[in-house]
């Protein structure tokens, strides 16, 4: 890495890559950052061109207020903007109560930031209506981490002990395009004999490195799992004496598997008996063996039974605590981990502490200095929030995301949050959510800021600031001790992100994710590797790259088996809905593209939405390549280029989902809840399709 260079982190997926940021004559740029062990210098098209989101052509650089006499947002002082904001929450809050005021976060918030955001709704305004996107992203894997292991970490182990196992099942993820440089660690896997098997609805850039590739019907995930467990049994190849030492509850599992048979799960899946006896050769042949889970199996209405059965096949076959194998999730958003940890999440405080908890509740007040039960309790999940907006959520302060395109029934979410009595947010860029605010506020970014993150495997990083924010431009933490000063709460809210993190030790400490023994001092002197939770204070205070190897996190130290059953999806297809919308990311952009839509090369790469769908499908409609197709569901319509391939199934579409307008995916998604994780069901839903007449262009004189 150059000399000169500042040691940092990429600002978007979990992967969290090592970066170094010069600032010369020819502004800021990045360079390769070889000894980070996650990405060991290789950087997507988004990393490298990340730091174009920090120049003023294309971000925020200073406060917008709405005038009540135009209606116009029109630039303000931030002693207005600030002013308009406390004024709104305290009138909410005398007119309304506290839970007027509604508190919205974002997974790619600093651990500093995500922590103050759940204090400053729970002390200065004291509403249970806090959540954020997160519960949008990982939160079935991490309901399910929890119902077995105890405990909810994305990957038990760290990322360089996948190419060491013998086989990995990756289960609705597309690594090439969602964390391309990940994509080594499965290149390793099969260069050292390993065998690779991706279950995915379509023949994506993962897939096709693949040895076995099963494409089960969109919302059959939970089927093919407990089908391949059934084989499992059926075979003898479960382990009885792990069974027996290391977990509880295999005999309800067990039965709950036995009833969905080879043939039963090839109807409702799609997938051949033959490859499901193939994936299960594989995965038991193997001496250590690994399921990898993303979005696809986990953004459904059932997202943690199917989890928790694929999370049920590692356990009986002995995989789950043991060296080079067990199960993982593989979170998406950059601090996805860390974001879910220390408060902002509608059910929990600081250091992963369960709100209901009174111990918890007490170690937390006491850091906080209030009594515990001035804490609120839990209040609604992201998109019951969202959904409440208007009614008795009267006000929204926002952070971080950009729910009008990345919200489910997006449409309806839009209408939710126009009917605010008011909104503010606080964002890099204009967004579209941004748009509709009364109160904008412009802050710091990534390179312009220090603060912490922890990526998919629970390492703990340091972001650290590179270059100067322009001259508007206050940090997220910043604007909550302006907003809590006006509320009579400014002495709880410290600006200095070191200061805020010291204080999350302290309440972190003795939770399941203890951060007590990390310090900036201590992630400042380890060459930038990062220090893995838990980690508690001491001198022994190493961290745990690997979890689970004794013992799991439950009280008597036994995994958990969960029994499941297939059920449908909350919407099934049918004569007027006929076809399948499944939806996803694209390489060159980033969830809701708020800030990756304003650089020009990503928009180079991928210009606009599309909808991919299988030739035959296509001939039946009529529709050719670039053709402009609508796909209707039940909650509205989206209109993009058809783009005709045979790499997904012919029952299906897909559409990615990082644009708005009339391409919003979004639109035509499902809010329909898992009654555990409170997931909404992004990644299965019934559309048709109608063929458009292609609109030719008007040369203008």
């Amino acid at each position: 890495m150059h000399s000169t260079a500042t040691s940092t982190h990429c600002p978007y997926c979990a992967l969290q890559c090592g970066m170094g940021l010069t600032n010369g004559p020819r502004g800021v740029e990045v360079v390769e950052r070889p000894g980070f062990p996650v990405n060991k210098g290789a950087l997507c098209g988004k990393g490298r061109t990340a730091p174009a989101v920090l120049s003023s052509r294309v971000r925020l650089t200073e406060p917008l207020v709405r005038s009540h006499a135009t209606g116009e947002l029109a630039p303000a002082t931030w002693e207005e903007a600030l002013d308009r904001i406390a004024d709104e929450l305290s009138r909410a809050r005398a007119e309304h109560g506290a839970d007027a005021c509604g508190v919205f976060g974002g997974g790619g918030l600093t651990n500093e930031k995500a922590y103050a955001l759940g204090k400053f709704a729970r002390v200065a305004l004291g509403t249970s209506q806090i959540d954020y996107n997160g519960r949008f992203c990982m939160s079935s894997a991490a309901a399910a981490g929890q119902r077995a292991f105890g405990l909810d970490r994305g990957l038990p182990f760290p990322l360089e002990d996948i190419p060491r196992t013998g086989c990995v099942i990756l289960v609705g993820s597309n690594l090439a395009e969602t964390m391309p440089p990940a994509l080594r660690y499965l290149t390793e896997l099969r260069a050292n004999g390993g065998t690779l098997i991706v279950v995915d609805p379509r023949r994506t850039r993962t897939a096709e490195q693949a040895d076995l590739h099963l494409a089960p019907r969109p919302g059959t995930d939970l089927a093919l799992a407990l089908g391949l467990l059934h084989l499992v049994v059926a075979e003898g190849r479960t382990d009885e004496a792990y069974i027996e030492e290391r977990t509880s509850g295999w005999e309800e599992a067990r039965a709950a598997a036995m009833a969905h048979w080879p043939e039963h799960v090839e109807r409702i899946t799609g997938v051949a008996v033959p490859q499901l006896r193939d994936a299960v050769r594989m995965f038991c042949d193997a001496d250590a063996a690994m399921v990898l889970t993303a979005r696809g199996p986990e953004q459904q209405s059932k997202g943690t039974d199917t989890v928790g059965a694929w999370i049920n096949l590692c356990l009986a076959t002995g995989r789950a605590g043991q060296p080079l194998s067990g199960y993982g999730c593989l979170t998406g958003q950059g601090n996805g981990q860390g974001g879910r940890e220390h408060g902002q999440k509608a059910d929990q405080l600081p250091g992963y502490r369960k709100l209901t908890d009174s111990a918890a509740r007490a170690h937390v007040a006491e850091v906080w200095g209030v009594h515990p039960d001035s804490l609120p309790g839990p209040g609604r999940s992201a998109y019951e929030l969202l959904d409440a907006l208007g009614g008795d959520i009267k006000t929204l302060l926002l952070m971080g995301s950009n729910p009008v395109v990345s919200a489910p029934r997006a449409a309806h979410v839009e209408e939710r949050l126009r009917s605010l009595d008011f909104l503010a947010v606080a964002d890099v860029v204009m967004s579209e959510t941004a748009q509709l605010a009364d109160v904008v506020l412009p802050v710091t970014q990534w390179a312009e800021e220090t603060g912490t993150v922890t990526n998919l495997e629970g390492r703990v990083l340091l972001r650290r600031q590179a270059v100067s924010a322009p001259a508007g431009v206050r940090s997220d933490l910043e604007v909550l001790h302006g907003i809590a000063e006006r509320l009579g709460h400014g002495k709880g809210f410290p600006t200095e992100p070191e200061e805020v993190f010291e204080e999350l030790r302290r309440a972190s400490a003795g939770g399941a994710a203890d951060y007590s023994g990390i310090s900036y001092e201590r992630l400042r002197e380890n060459d930038g590797e990062g220090v893995f939770w838990p980690c508690p204070a001491g001198p022994e205070a190493e961290g745990m790259p690997r979890l689970f190897l004794d013992r799991f996190a439950t009280e008597d130290g036994r995994a958990r088996f969960v029994p499941v059953v297939h059920r449908a999806a909350a919407e099934e297809t049918d004569e007027e809905y006929p076809v399948l919308l499944t939806t996803g990311r694209v390489l060159a952009q980033y969830q809701s593209g708020a800030q990756t839509r304003r650089v020009d090369e990503l928009n180079s790469a991928a210009p606009g939405p599309f909808v991919e769908l299988h030739p035959r499908l296509a001939a039946r409609l009529g529709v050719g390549e670039d053709d402009p197709v609508a796909v209707v569901s039940r909650r509205g319509r989206a209109v993009a280029p058809a783009r005709v391939t045979t790499a997904i199934r012919a029952d299906t579409v897909f559409m990615p989902f990082h644009w708005p307008g009339e391409g919003r995916a979004n639109t035509l998604t499902h809010p329909a809840l898992d009654p555990v994780s409170r997931m909404p069901e992004f990644k299965v839903c019934a559309v048709r399709l109608e063929r458009l007449e292609r609109l030719e262009p008007v040369e203008l004189p």
